[in-house]
């Protein structure tokens, strides 16, 4: 017993949580690559079917309480595992989305001005996701911190910018750095405002230092944890002062660095799903790096309706080998009008005709239903992971019912998560691997 609470004192969150009522006496652990890691849900699924409309569904996941919960495939942890809460692309995410049960976890790939592939969503995004304007390395930022305007009223005329991008620094400035909440104050009139802006459905809690990682250092850490890994190759930032093709050479180098990296680490190419939204890296995969290419994923970039693939369109990427799309949920969900219910799309219906498997994103990042979707619906920028389903929506439980849609009625592979203990609960509770 002292043992166990010695391990605790060491465990991720710096204490020993006391498990969950739901948990006690689990002994169910994961032994992926030999690793013993107890997945914890925690309170947030409880909270979620709480909030379901009564249903034969939220009875089935009331009956899973008690668990065993497991890592799963079908919960992929988004930028890293747990941004919901945790500093994006940082060591703490990852780890935190491992210990709630995510087994494939996210690293978004981009370079360095020394050719090093680094894990952050966008080339261009330090300053939102880090402390760089706080730090000596704030004047190597592509376009420097500025403060916002106001009127003589007090009214805002300029918002606070910046743009401090990856490609600005080497390895060894990135790795100084710390990662936080990805946001920004456009009110702000110093760097140290501009920290700010975190949504007030997530915290800064544990936005206390992230720990920045290397591609090969996310590779690292994630087979520790005995988990898989689906890096996305992200496409340039124009804005940048340094472009892929002067450190690379070519788009192709870069895509071929990416897969280098997990060759080097001795990953099988099973364990991998490489992602792009540029079709041309997805394709030259699948013709060089057969052997990843076989679970390249083509990301759809879709952002209203209108954008959507056509029938034909599926078919001609299932002609050129692609064997998996991941669109966002919105665009593989609809309200049928005479039951008020979400269905599968039109979308959804016609990739799987065309033998496309699919997987989603990005469950748990759109703050609370009542509060911070609905409120949108009828404007001229609604929700952008529920645009399709806004009619359907009624409360926080809802993302239960969104999930089991996803799940059953559409089949989808897997689905992205900024809370990976919401998949993983309602996976272990029906039975997905």
């Amino acid at each position: 017993m002292l043992g166990t609470r010695i391990a605790c004192v060491i465990a991720l969150f710096g204490a020993c949580l006391a498990p969950l009522a739901s948990n006690a006496g689990d002994d169910r652990w994961d032994r992926d690559d030999g690793k013993r890691t107890g997945v914890q849900v925690g309170p947030r699924p409880y909270y979620l079917i709480d909030k379901m409309t009564p249903s034969p569904l939220k009875r089935k996941l009331e009956s899973c309480s008690a668990g065993p919960f497991y890592k799963t495939d079908f919960s992929i942890g988004h930028r890293g595992g747990a941004p919901l809460q945790f500093p994006e692309h940082t060591k703490e995410s990852h780890e935190a989305g491992a210990r709630m049960g995510a087994g494939i976890l996210e690293c978004d790939v981009t370079f360095t001005r020394d050719g090093k592939l680094v894990c952050r969503h966008d080339q261009c995004d330090l300053h939102t996701t880090t402390n760089i304007l706080v730090s000596p390395l704030a004047a190597k930022c592509t376009r420097p911190f500025e403060p916002a305007e106001f009127d003589g009223n007090g009214t805002r005329v300029k918002a606070a910018t910046a743009l401090c991008c990856t490609s600005d620094l080497r390895i060894d400035e990135y790795k100084s750095l710390v990662g936080k909440m990805d946001a920004s104050n456009p009110n702000a009139k110093t760097p140290q405002e501009y920290q700010g802006g975190t949504a007030n459905w997530r915290t800064d809690l544990y936005a206390t230092g992230g720990t920045l990682l290397t591609h090969r250092e996310s590779i690292e850490l994630i087979k520790e944890l005995g988990g898989k890994y689906t890096p996305e190759l992200k496409g340039p930032n124009r804005a940048a002062n340094l472009q892929v093709e002067a450190v690379f050479g070519s788009q192709a180098n870069y895509a071929q660095a990416m897969i280098d990296d997990y060759k080097a680490a001795g990953i099988h190419p099973r364990k991998v799903w490489a992602q792009s939204f540029n079709k041309d890296d997805v394709l030259y995969w699948i013709r060089n790096e057969p052997r990843f290419g076989q679970q390249a994923v083509y990301l759809d970039d879709a952002n209203v309706p209108a954008d959507v693939p056509t029938a034909a369109e599926l078919r001609g990427y299932a002609a050129q080998g692609i064997k998996i799309v991941a669109p966002p949920m919105w665009v593989l969900l609809a309200v049928d009008p005479n039951t008020g219910k979400i269905v599968p799309s039109q979308y959804a219906k016609d990739a799987k005709a065309a033998g496309l498997d699919i997987i989603t994103w990005t469950i748990e990042r759109s703050g609370r239903i009542v509060e911070d979707v609905l409120p949108t619906k009828g404007t001229a920028a609604p929700s952008y992971y529920y645009q399709t389903t806004l009619d359907a929506l009624k409360n926080d439980g809802d993302i239960m019912t969104t999930l089991d849609v996803l799940a059953r009625q559409v089949g989808v592979l897997g689905i992205f998560s900024d809370w990976s203990g919401t998949v993983s609960y309602y996976a272990s509770c029906m039975g997905l691997n």
